[in-house]
């Protein structure tokens, strides 16, 4: 067979191939669409790939704050008992040579997140995605640009007046406080753009005699903390090789033998609403009967049990949140329909019955 025949052969054998794997298996599922990639293709690099063009002011910034961010981080990013402060540790200083200094100061307080993010582009991404936290990814564009511009305002980095964008981001970065708090002189960043040489990060020497034996690694509870949550057992899959241990015993005690969960019972009539609990994600925050961030239910139900119009006033809480009843922990305001609020307020003024 001739040398171009050869080739010939051979790129036809790549070609089957590639459409081979190019085509998704019989009956299941089918390619993404590229709107469906581009909505889950949202991340922003420390180069500013992926950043979307557009911008926000400061102004604009303190208006969003106020509205959707102050509840949980406060009115100046100091934060409450529950999150840690956002702004505070920076001075000019630390503008001007790009690491704070209060960072290796064993007498400061404690670390906020403008003494620690290296790139704008982190604070962007993660107010994007994850912001605000009782309703993720709802901010606009401009207003992530905006909330963004004003933690750098309240921080001092950016004056008053500054509208922050996708096309002034990467002067802003020259201004971050700890911009030079990060290496990425080592091989787990990909490419040059940043400076990486491409040298890895470990310099392991493989032992070739007398090495020590294996290792088991393993973790481990403290005795104070083995049972704190629960047994960890009873709250794994009992498939997989990670079943959990058993913090109802010692530690190296034998396991007892795993026991299938009885069949679920079904739902009694005014019960739970498991599904609207779930679907807002309250029981992040209440327990059934005990305290997790907020009041259990079951307390709640108490606490307004002699209430004549709890019902009502149990729905407008439920939809306006607040602060200060059950404590300063603030509960922000849920984004639910009317009936789905009178269905829970029921639900507890009732009793909260499981």
């Amino acid at each position: 067979m001739s040398s171009s025949l050869k080739h010939l052969v051979a790129a036809a054998a790549l070609c089957v191939a590639g459409a081979a794997l190019a085509q998704p298996y019989p009956g299941i599922g089918r390619p993404a669409t590229a709107k469906e990639l581009k909505a889950w293709d949202i991340d922003v690099r420390p180069d500013f790939k992926g950043l979307p063009a557009g911008s926000g002011s400061v102004s604009k910034g303190m208006d969003v704050w106020e509205a959707k961010c102050a509840s949980c981080h406060g009115v100046f990013g100091e934060a409450n008992e529950v999150f840690s402060p956002l702004i505070g540790g920076t001075s000019k200083a630390d503008i001007q040579t790009g690491r704070v200094a209060k960072l290796n100061d064993n007498s400061f307080p404690g670390r906020t997140t403008l003494m620690k993010v290296p790139t704008v582009s982190t604070l962007w991404d993660y107010i994007n995605r994850a912001m605000p936290w009782n309703a993720p990814k709802s901010l606009s564009v401009e207003e992530v640009y905006a909330v963004t511009a004003y933690l750098l305002n309240m921080a001092e980095v950016l004056p008053e007046n500054y509208v922050l964008s996708d096309r002034n981001m990467a002067e802003v970065q020259k201004l971050l406080p700890n911009r030079n708090g990060m290496s990425s002189q080592h091989g787990l960043w990909p490419g040059k753009s940043l400076g990486n040489g491409g040298k890895p990060d470990v310099k392991a020497v493989a032992c070739m005699k007398d090495c020590p034996g294996e290792h088991n690694v393993a973790s481990f509870l403290p005795d104070f903390a083995r049972n704190a949550h629960g047994n960890l057992a009873e709250q794994n899959r009992m498939v997989g090789a990670q079943l959990g241990a058993d913090t109802t015993r010692p530690a190296g005690a034998a396991p007892a033998a795993p026991v299938a969960p009885p069949p679920a019972a079904p739902a009694a009539t005014g019960g739970a609403p498991t599904a609207l609990l779930n679907k807002y994600t309250c029981t992040a925050c209440h327990g059934m009967d005990n305290k997790v961030v907020g009041p259990g239910f079951a307390e709640i139900a108490r606490k307004y049990a002699g209430k004549a119009d709890r019902e009502a006033y149990l729905a407008q809480k439920v939809a306006a949140g607040g602060v200060g009843v059950w404590g300063q922990i603030p509960m922000p305001p849920q984004n639910l329909t009317a009936a789905e609020a009178k269905t829970i307020a029921s639900w507890l003024a009732q009793g909260a019955k499981k």
